[in-house]
């Protein structure tokens, strides 16, 4: 009896303390591709709990039925060599339920790696470092640079270009998506994107060293609109970042938030000089194509000028 109300007690105490819980963030998706992970955790929840229950029905049969109080005394069982049904069965329903949730992982894989869908404008595209231990935040397309915080617009892709400038880290926003390895020697691309305005939190989920605790970021997804705005305010309030300050920002150590005119990716461009590489390609395009334009006019005057010649010796 003891036992019993011993039991009831530390439920009733484990119940009071789990409604307190707030739920869990990859849980509450407020994008495409965090919406995809969300609906494969159920999923694989929903499948083993399946097994799990049906497992525990199946004991709770057995040993209640096969139990030694329901046979004589003198009750000798059957020599029995194995049933071949049997056996299939129990091989093929394992093998069944891997081959399941292996094609709902690669089939949401694919999903998530991808630039997410119906959205009619082109991704957003910023360069996310990590040192130790903070976020270095590069938009190129807004010649802005922010430290431990994002301003992302709703219902627009973002592509993050992740690289680090210290050991592996692993950059992660729960309500947006998975998490990817910014490493020192690639970049890697994560493409997320917020449906729902709102402060969500990011972090460093790989550990690196004492400050990994506090390598935290806020992001904030508001409307298009709001985000235009603050991007005018960054432009006219900020300072411009220069190669001395990024270096000082590089040093180990915790950062609050800041902002700056600029980015780092001139002077410090990631492994591979990846943007560098876009800006160069683009910039001999454009040389070539304003080369073209000029040479044509004399190619032209000496194409006019042998024709002119020509018909006079032909005179």
């Amino acid at each position: 009896m003891k036992l019993r109300w011993t039991i009831m007690a530390i439920l009733l105490v484990f119940s009071a303390l789990l409604t307190g819980c707030q739920p869990l963030k990859v849980l509450d998706p407020k994008g495409p591709q965090a919406r995809t992970t969300a609906n494969v955790i159920w999923v694989s929840i929903g499948t083993m709990a399946l097994v799990v229950i049906v497992v525990i029905i199946l004991y709770a049969f057995i040993i209640r039925k096969y139990r030694a109080s329901n046979q004589n005394e003198d009750y000798e069982p059957p020599y029995i060599e194995g049933s071949l049904k049997l056996e299939i069965l129990w091989t093929a329903i394992p093998v069944l339920i891997v081959a399941f949730l292996s094609v709902v992982t690669i089939v949401s894989t694919f999903k998530v790696e991808a630039v997410p869908k119906g959205y009619s404008k082109e991704p957003l595209v910023i360069y996310a470092s990590s040192s130790n231990w903070k976020w270095h935040f590069s938009y190129p397309e807004e010649d802005i640079e922010t430290v431990n915080y994002l301003y992302i617009p709703t219902n627009r892709p973002i592509q993050f270009k992740l690289y680090s400038y210290g050991p592996i880290s692993s950059f992660w926003i729960p309500q947006l998506g998975g998490q990817k390895y910014a490493m020192a020697d690639m970049v890697n691309t994560l493409n997320l994107a917020a449906d729902i305005p709102g402060e969500y939190t990011g972090r460093n989920a790989n550990f690196t060293g004492e400050g990994f605790a506090e390598q935290t970021f806020s992001v904030n997804a508001v409307p298009p609109e709001e985000y235009d705005e603050w991007v005018d305010e960054v432009k006219e309030t900020a300072k411009p970042i220069t190669e001395a300050k990024f270096d000082e920002l590089l040093e180990p150590g915790h950062l609050g938030q800041s902002t700056f005119t600029g980015t780092h990716l001139g002077f410090s461009p990631p492994p591979g000089s990846h943007h560098s590489e876009e800006s160069n390609t683009a910039n001999e395009s454009s040389n070539e194509s304003t080369q073209g334009t000029n040479d044509s006019n004399p190619i032209n005057t000496n194409m006019e000028g042998m024709n002119h010649g020509d018909s006079i010796m032909g005179q």
